[in-house]
């Protein structure tokens, strides 16, 4: 059985979520965060020191979505397809990480996450700003397609949807977005993001 090191609470809702669409048996062995969003106690399988962490037999991964890219392809399609498209899962993973990632937690540490007498609302705007942009490039996209790589659901728009999922759960302004809105409403609202997310959620 998998183990997911982590909370629903962190970045291990991502692979919980990938571990529900892939079918595949897993249990969450819990590890939170102490104040500062330091961990409670090490988790030496992650040289890192950080949250989540995978353990398939003896496969030890961290970062999240290589995670739930391990996952997928253990699925196997549609999750992971092959031939050209495994190539576009690579693409918006990547892009998920190096142009989405950083400014959602910018926005998110300034607008929820820190403690209010701690929030930044210049850089909670720049922060909007930059994921503007990038919400801009998805809208172009999803307007020739309901998913990334076509009709078909992937772990491309997982890996995506669940970097996205604290803006859209915490009222982040995409009424410029329409085609996004729709999509991440069609991702998150799947019977395994709603499995994870009620364990997230409560």
């Amino acid at each position: 059985m998998l183990k997911i090191h982590g909370i629903p609470r962190s970045r291990a809702f991502r692979c919980i979520w990938a571990a529900e669409e892939a079918g595949l048996p897993y249990e969450v062995v819990p590890l939170g965060f102490a104040p500062g969003f330091k961990l409670e106690r090490p988790l030496p399988i992650n040289p890192n020191n950080k949250i989540p962490a995978l353990e398939d037999g003896d496969l030890v991964l961290f970062e999240s979505l290589a995670i739930n890219l391990h996952l997928a392809g253990k699925a196997g399609a549609p999750l992971m397809p092959a031939g050209d498209d495994a190539s576009r899962v690579m693409q918006w993973t990547l892009w998920t990480a190096t142009e989405v990632e950083a400014p959602v937690m910018r926005w998110g540490y300034n607008t929820y996450l820190k403690p209010a007498a701690e929030r930044d609302a210049a850089e909670a705007a720049a922060g909007k700003e930059a994921l503007d942009a990038r919400l801009a490039v998805l809208e172009g996209v999803l307007a020739k397609s309901p998913f990334l790589l076509g009709d078909t659901f992937s772990v491309a728009d997982l890996n995506l949807a669940c970097v996205l999922y604290a803006p859209w759960l915490n009222g982040y302004d995409l009424a410029r977005f329409p085609k996004v809105k729709a999509w991440l409403d069609a991702c998150l609202t799947r019977p395994a993001a709603k499995r994870a997310r009620q364990q997230r959620e409560g």
